[in-house]
């Protein structure tokens, strides 16, 4: 619930409210037992409260669709009119408290009001509080959770977005004090800034701690390269910003979110105007330039995909993990069962991956020995007949399977079914500029260079076309056609 597109969070409450409707005709049965002959409150309020049916029984569950057809998109536009929708980090638990008691409570006014108007005869109005109840439990619930996920996720880097900022250091200074006090940035981490007039040296806050300085404007391609950054802020100075156009054609190019901030918005005391939140902060006045990928909501479609794959995956093929580790163990017991895969992935951010042990202890120690032997060219290594490698993992590597407990890294969010290669920190280091653009995506396990060239392809350059090929045209459909030759192409043990 943030950062997703609107309409994908109407179809997830009315989700929730159609499993609040079979919730509650399975629960309404305990209360209405309370106000029939025999139970604690029967009087003269079981037929106020729950007129009862000829059989005697409770009124089957399908008599009651229409108030579910009435009550549900009720509730879910009052969720949208009361401000559910906006983004949970945006949002205290009272507000969600109270958004998940008024709108069920509104969408059931909403049904008396019909029933009034139209003298519709009597029906239960156990069943009626009770989907209503249920409804509120669900709505509150699912939003506490997701907050409290949210927030747990944040404090493990994975929603913290870097943020570098193009300024004066004065104006820099006001930026950082701004996004430090606003609630709705508590997602961003200040890097540091680029300075526009020759400035030397960091930036004092008045907390005491420093904004170091990355650099001039100038060094904006070179760090932008080499660091995790994934939103710039450009602070236009009232002289005017020569440096502007390539500033931004760098970050257009390396697929950057820029805000651009008339610094004169940050001194001014507006009157009858007011701040308009933006992708940044509520409290600093930027235009906002971003990737298209970030309003696409197939994107979401995608994480969905790769979570219920992954984790269907990881249940489904436990015993062939099983089996390779022990496997492992028994041909070589001195290696451990997993190999730490460290790399970069999406936007420059570290982290560390998982395959399983295919090489010999110390092999990363041994690269540079086997240099002349490397068959590619560019930043990454590869040998065909890789001295390194054990004969289990020459087995494991021509059927793909030491690629397994990359699972792992995309039910965690690291990784996707499908995108580019990750770049190890090594690798990085010599990417040229538009090698970079390849991080513009989140990092996959398989991806056109499996499907298409694979050990054909030993040129990196070509390797890293394919990978901009797939950002430029990638979709759902594209993605499950590479999923689907993937599969042959593991099937036919064309790995190495």
């Amino acid at each position: 619930m943030w950062n997703i597109h609107r309409r994908l969070l109407w179809l997830f409450d009315f989700l929730l409210m159609l499993a609040a409707f079979f919730l509650s005709g399975w629960l309404a049965p305990i209360p209405e037992a309370l106000f029939r002959r025999g139970g604690l409150l029967y009087g003269h309020w079981v037929e106020t409260l729950s007129p009862p049916p000829p059989s005697g029984a409770f009124t089957p569950l399908g008599q009651f669709l229409w108030v579910f057809s009435i009550v549900a998109p009720a509730t879910v536009i009052f969720v949208d009119v009361l401000g559910g929708h906006v983004p949970l980090h945006r949002q205290r638990r009272l507000r969600i408290l109270f958004v998940s008691l008024l709108a069920p409570l509104s969408g059931i006014a909403f049904l008396s009001t019909i029933f009034f108007a139209l003298k519709v005869p009597g029906y239960s109005r156990v069943f009626v509080f009770t989907f209503a109840g249920v409804s509120c439990v669900l709505i509150a619930g699912s939003r506490w959770v997701g907050r409290a996920w949210y927030r747990y996720t944040m404090r493990q880097g994975l929603h913290v977005e870097e943020v570098a900022i193009v300024a004066d250091p004065e104006a820099a200074c006001l930026v950082a004090k701004r996004l430090r006090s606003d609630l709705t940035a508590q997602a961003h981490s200040l890097v540091g800034y680029f300075s526009l007039n020759g400035a030397i040296g960091p930036v004092a806050l008045e907390d005491g701690s420093e904004l170091p300085r990355l650099g001039d404007v100038t060094d904006l391609n070179e760090v932008l390269i080499q660091k995790a950054i994934q939103r710039v802020v450009m602070v236009l100075p009232p002289s005017g910003a020569r440096w502007l156009e390539a500033a931004v054609g760098a970050c257009d190019y390396l697929r950057i979110t820029v805000h651009i901030v008339p610094e004169a918005l940050l001194t001014s005391d507006l009157g009858d105007l007011s701040l308009v939140p933006n992708l940044l902060s509520g409290s600093v006045p930027a235009l906002t330039l971003a990737p298209r990928e970030s309003r696409d909501e197939w994107l979401v479609v995608k994480r969905v995909l790769d979570v219920c794959v992954s984790a269907a995956l990881l249940i489904l093929l436990a015993p062939i993990f099983v089996a390779i580790a022990v496997a492992i163990k028994l041909t070589t017991p001195h290696l451990p069962v997993f190999y730490p895969w460290r790399v970069v992935g999406y936007r420059g951010r570290r982290f560390t991956g998982y395959k399983f042990t295919t090489m010999v202890a110390g092999a990363d120690a041994e690269r540079e020995k086997l240099a002349s032997l490397n068959e590619m060219t560019g930043p990454v290594f590869k040998i065909a007949q890789d001295p390194r490698v054990t004969p289990l993992g020459r087995l494991l590597r021509k059927f793909s399977l030491n690629e397994l407990p990359q699972l792992w890294s995309v039910l965690k969010g690291d990784m996707s079914l499908v995108g580019p290669r990750p770049a190890g920190p090594h690798e990085l280091q010599r990417y040229e500029l538009w090698h970079k653009r390849k991080l513009s995506a989140k990092p996959g396990i398989t991806c056109f260079w499996q499907v298409r060239g694979r050990n054909r392809i030993t040129n990196f350059d070509d390797w890293v076309r394919l990978d901009l090929e797939y950002i430029r045209t990638r979709s759902l459909w594209v993605d499950c056609k590479i999923l689907a030759r993937t599969a042959w192409v593991v099937v036919r043990g064309t790995g190495s």
